[in-house]
């Protein structure tokens, strides 16, 4: 018997492997290879480096490498792409708790790009295969946002977008527009060079060919440019004077929580800091004051000595103050937002809704008990869902409340601006991954939110970095990390909706059946060549 290996492109022809010469042997590991490193040329793309652009070349390679290959093929270099992508995005995950569960959650949200990837071959060569290839990508972010255990939406590609021309996008159709224009133009970007060099070589390139290669490429920066009349950072409903405080925490890494009562006193400190200033006349007194997630993890409803410190901090500074707490209640536990009055006390609440797997919950304890039973003492009690949105009327103003993982996902930010939120407040707690590159992706993804529903947003951080952020996405002030601060702005309020904010889910929908209907004719197409070539 003769052993043969097949090239993964339909195209080519079976060679004999003995009979191939060594180079020829290696170049059939060249898209493989260039699969995975146009993945880690994505993941370079992303904050906290500002090289967006960089987005286009790697999808523009990576259509270059799944063009005309099986499906099959499509799935398993689609795999390389997701993890040159993922493994480097995601190794903040590993800082406290090792690699195991970093590989692993690499390993599953890779499958997702792997089935895009068996998209993208299927679709390669239909009339308009960058149109269908961008969409089934969006259709696979839709997927990766939901399951498992509920989504995990970290490195969509909107989120690598907040330096970029394409940003205005994000108020015409949020994350799924913004990333659907940037993936569209790298894969035209692809088609352009591909006609290019056809022509060059004097082939025969259909008009509509070249049309549809230069449109993919030109249409959505176009819309780009036609979408910056949607951000404004003109105030309509009025301005505030926002303080965010930034207290520190006394050591990062999982154990910072051992140290919860002084995380509490840092922020109370940092706050008669603020009220001192305030008295100097250094700062504007603020109309509220904003803390982070996490700046109580002593249940002020049930310690006495924590509610009198927080009190303390709010008669000091003399306005209202949202205090990040951890709360237990009719046997719940609730990572909560309380809007604390200096005159009557704790008001109202917001509980977390969309909480995180592994970190706020464990899912499938006992198998991964039995698997490592130290990973279950890290989550010793689950966190319970709120289900509310949380807006907080604060010195007149509306603030929306979305909790540190809540601000990956698009229906928890939309759904506060829809409840009548005039500004945004992101409190969140990093401490616990150091001074990694998560930080830094979180805060762009805040940026793009700004936009998204053109809204200021706050970034109150335990340990940085905190900023705010206009609704056009810029940063106007931001604190180092691992530092005690403050930050305090006039910032505008604004109630016009964005078409973002009005459509919800209506363009990523479209976008999936996109995608369907762009698979459903490459499958069909297919089957109907088969039956064709099997009746001659």
């Amino acid at each position: 018997m003769t052993v043969t290996a097949t090239s993964v492109d339909e195209s080519d022809q079976a060679q004999p492997l003995a009979a191939a010469p060594r180079g020829a042997r290696l170049v059939r590991f060249v898209p493989a290879l260039a699969a995975a490193l146009s993945g880690v040329l994505l993941y370079v793309s992303f904050p906290p480096r500002t090289l967006w652009w960089l987005a286009l070349p790697a999808f523009g390679v990576f259509g270059w490498v799944l063009r005309g290959r099986s499906w099959k093929a499509g799935l398993g270099l689609g795999y390389l792409f997701g993890l040159g992508f993922l493994l480097p995005l995601l190794v903040w995950t590993g800082v406290e708790v090792g690699p195991g569960p970093w590989i692993a959650l690499v390993a599953i949200e890779a499958i997702f790009v792997a089935l895009v990837g068996a998209g993208i071959a299927t679709v390669s060569k239909l009339p308009g295969a960058p149109l269908w290839s961008a969409a089934l990508w969006i259709a696979g972010e839709a997927a990766r946002a939901r399951v498992p255990f509920n989504g995990f939406p970290w490195g969509k590609i909107a989120f690598g977008q907040a330096d970029g021309v394409f940003l205005p996008l994000a108020a015409v159709g949020g994350t799924p527009v913004l990333g659907f224009a940037v993936v569209l133009c790298g894969f035209g970007l692809y088609d352009v060079v591909r006609v290019a060099v056809a022509k060059r070589r004097g082939q025969e390139i259909r008009r509509s060919a070249a049309a549809v290669a230069l449109l993919s490429l030109v249409v959505p920066v176009l819309g780009a440019l036609a979408a910056r009349p949607l951000v404004s950072d003109k105030a309509e409903n009025g301005t505030v004077t926002v303080a965010l405080i930034q207290g520190n925490v006394p050591r990062a890494g999982l154990d910072f929580n051992a140290q919860r009562r002084a995380v509490l006193d840092y922020h109370a400190r940092e706050t008669e800091r603020l009220a001192a200033k305030v008295r100097a006349g250094k700062v504007p007194k603020p109309d509220f004051v904003l803390w982070p997630e996490n700046s109580s993890d002593v249940d002020p409803f049930a310690n006495s000595d924590a509610r009198a410190v927080i009190d303390g901090a709010a008669k000091a500074i003399g306005v209202p103050i949202s205090v990040g707490g951890v709360v237990e209640r009719d046997g719940k536990l609730y990572n909560e937002q309380i809007l604390w009055d200096p005159v009557k006390g704790p008001t109202d609440t917001y509980d977390k809704r969309q909480i995180q797997p592994f970190g706020e919950y464990l899912p499938l304890r006992s198998l991964i008990g039995a698997i490592n039973s130290d990973w279950t003492s890290m989550v010793r009690q689950d966190f319970s869902r709120g289900t509310e949105p949380g807006v907080f009327t604060m010195a007149g103003a509306k603030v929306g409340l979305v909790t540190c993982y809540e601000a990956a996902f698009d229906w928890t930010v939309r759904s506060e601006v829809t409840d009548g939120a005039q500004l945004i407040s992101v409190p969140s707690n990093n401490a616990t991954f150091d001074r990694s590159e998560m930080t830094y992706q979180q805060l762009a993804m805040s940026r793009v939110r700004a936009v998204e529903h053109s809204r200021t947003v706050t970034v109150p951080v335990t340990s940085g970095v905190s900023a705010i952020i206009m609704p056009d996405g810029r940063i106007t002030q931001k604190t180092g990390m691992f530092v005690a601060d403050s930050l305090v702005q006039k910032v505008p309020l604004r109630s016009s909706e964005t078409p973002a904010t009005k459509f919800g889910t209506l363009p990523e929908m479209l976008l999936v059946l996109v995608a369907a209907g762009g698979l459903g004719w490459a499958i069909s197409a297919r089957v109907r060549n088969r039956r064709v070539e099997a009746d001659s």
